[in-house]
């Protein structure tokens, strides 16, 4: 096992398998940005099945057991489902999620759960069809993506939970109807206070809704109380019902930061590693496995980086004011390491 200097283990890796996708959501890819003349990474550039998979068994040999396909969006990758199958069979994975807006789920569900998939989590940010037609930056409807949810439940694919990051004035009028959906139908409801990942989406503090005010408006509807984390640096803090039928998550990364149990690192599509989601430059993994690095070589690559770790930008930005913070550095786009 891998310790940081703040003696957090590493355990999880997040793969972005692309940083293309067929949304355009103004948290993270906003349409007049990323328009039809955006370039994403060539073809040659991108990491193949084979150097994912080489570069997760040498993670896994430092301690790590959980994988999470992440993107952009995984699924408008070719093939994924063998990408599955190679990392599920890698001895000491232990769970094997992905992340997806669920447009395409539908037709993929079923190979994927044979393939070694465990569980997905699809990212839904409101049910009102205008709503999210606005969200998503295409104008596309909910229903696919609905599809795509009861065709991973109808998979096993579970337990399945979704993802809705939570704009002031936008949808935060939509959290209970989204909570009570879940609840009815067996899901677990996860909201995420708006962040300031990346470059482009114009983050301003007042946009955020706060996971305090988010709780009380569901917990005024339908009663909740705390419940204790699944495993230690678990992202999202549990609230159950009181009355037995399921729970939803909270992910305060804004008001009430989690840095100190954060025991992720990202792989980004070109084969960068970051060890925060608010980092600005990678270590290049992939350019020195092309130049012929042995797997003994990366992992001392990936030991000495993960050991001198400091990250913990959440923790920062919520403790400091804006002027004891300085000028802004760059951050990495979130399409381009998963979020």
């Amino acid at each position: 096992m891998v310790i940081d200097s703040l003696n957090r283990p590493l355990k999880d890796l997040r793969i972005s398998v692309t940083d293309r996708c067929n949304f355009r959501c103004p948290y993270c890819m906003p349409a007049e940005i990323n328009g039809e003349r955006y370039e994403f990474l060539p073809k040659s550039e991108v990491m193949t099945f084979e150097e994912i998979t080489r570069l997760v068994g040498i993670f896994v040999g430092l301690g790590v057991t959980k994988l999470r396909l992440t993107g952009g969006e995984p699924l408008v990758r070719t093939n994924l489902v063998t990408l599955v199958g190679m990392l599920s069979s890698i001895r000491g994975v232990e769970d094997v999620a992905m992340t997806t807006n669920g447009y395409l789920l539908a037709q993929h569900a079923g190979a994927l759960k044979d393939a070694g998939l465990h569980r997905v989590t699809v990212s839904l940010d409101s049910l009102d069809d205008a709503i999210f037609r606005r969200l998503n930056g295409r104008g596309f409807g909910v229903r696919k993506v609905l599809e795509g949810i009861q065709a991973a439940a109808t998979a096993g694919l579970g337990p399945i939970k979704i993802n809705a990051v939570v704009m002031k004035g936008v949808n935060d009028h939509c959290v209970v109807d989204l909570a009570r959906w879940c609840k009815e139908q067996g899901y677990i409801a996860r909201f995420i206070e708006y962040m300031d990942v990346g470059n482009l989406n114009h983050w301003e503090s007042d946009q955020v809704t706060s996971v305090a005010e988010i709780v009380e408006r569901i917990d005024a509807e339908m009663p909740l109380e705390p419940a204790e984390p699944n495993y230690p640096g678990e992202v999202a803090k549990r609230w159950r019902y009181k009355d037995g039928t399921g729970e939803i998550g909270v992910i305060a990364s804004v008001t009430n930061p989690f840095c100190g149990d954060c025991t992720r690192a990202r792989l980004s599509t070109d084969g960068k590693l970051f060890t925060c989601l608010f980092g600005s430059v990678g270590k290049d993994l992939l350019g020195g496995m092309r130049a012929g690095a042995t797997d003994g070589e990366i992992a001392d690559i990936l030991r000495g980086t993960w050991s001198l770790r400091t990250d913990r930008y959440s923790e920062l930005r919520a403790s400091l004011s804006t002027t004891q913070l300085g000028e802004p550095k760059p951050k990495v786009e979130m399409f381009k390491i998963g979020g």
